[in-house]
């Protein structure tokens, strides 16, 4: 069978940390990824992972539908609209460019399967300031995006319910499911399947549109809001694996 090819934009920040000791003061600045318990689950699958980091989002995220039909999923992860909206044509010299949210419906809608993880720049984010809310995306995803800041801090813990579990991303799960730290709130949309909860809220939503399907998962895919304890969880692995075979069509 031919491997699966997947695209995921986002997971990635830089920061920039002064450091003050008395008159004297040194700046620092490091990048850093999300991917390593992600990358790690596909390790040894049939899924072939191409990783685009948000700050080359803008440049080098797929401007046609060809350049998309390369991949059998796309993953948007805690990257905002704005990352795939501003294209250096369009920011820095005027020009126009291609609406990648409405690219990535159309694609959708043609076949293409699109999944959606949760964060702080995911479905409405920090201060709301992803701002999926009223796009595209949010048109063809299983949920409906809030117009206010989204997240949900669960520092406690917060306990995964399973509420449909014969759909086939959650074939062959059993028991609890360890807690989650935090995640997006979001409202489920009338023709979407619910496949998971947590406190109440989706957590794990599935939805066919036009020829393709959307999957949104509101956590993160590692720390913070995903902990150790759920990225080393065995059924981590089978949840990604199972959840992108679904969005190519082959469960």
């Amino acid at each position: 069978m031919t491997a699966l090819r997947v695209l995921l934009a986002g997971e990635s920040w830089m920061m920039s940390t002064t450091h003050y000791k008395g008159f004297d003061y040194m700046t620092t600045a490091t990048y850093e990824t999300g991917l390593a318990y992600f990358q790690q689950a596909l390790d040894g699958s049939e899924i072939e992972l191409t990783h685009i980091p948000s700050h080359l989002a803008s440049q080098t995220f797929p401007q046609t539908l060809d350049a998309l039909d390369a991949y059998d999923a796309v993953i948007l992860s805690d990257i905002g609209a704005y990352s795939l909206l501003m294209h250096p044509d369009t920011w820095q010299r005027g020009q126009t460019s291609p609406n990648r949210l409405v690219l990535l419906r159309e694609w959708v809608n043609q076949g293409g399967g699109l999944l959606m993880c949760g964060g702080y720049y995911s479905f409405a984010g920090i201060g709301a300031a992803a701002k999926f809310y009223r796009t595209p995306v949010e048109e063809i995803l299983p949920v409906q995006i809030m117009t206010f800041d989204d997240r949900i801090e669960t520092p406690e813990g917060a306990q995964p319910v399973v509420v449909e579990p014969a759909h086939p991303i959650l074939d062959g799960f059993e028991g609890e499911w360890p807690v989650l730290l935090g995640f997006n709130e979001l409202a489920l949309k009338p023709d979407a399947r619910l496949l998971a909860t947590v406190q109440g809220y989706p957590l794990l939503a599935a939805r066919g549109y036009g020829r393709g399907r959307t999957l949104a998962w509101a956590s993160d895919i590692g720390p913070h809001w995903c902990p150790e304890p759920f990225a080393q969880w065995e059924g981590y692995r089978r949840l990604w694996i199972q959840s992108i075979e679904w969005l190519a069509g082959r469960r």
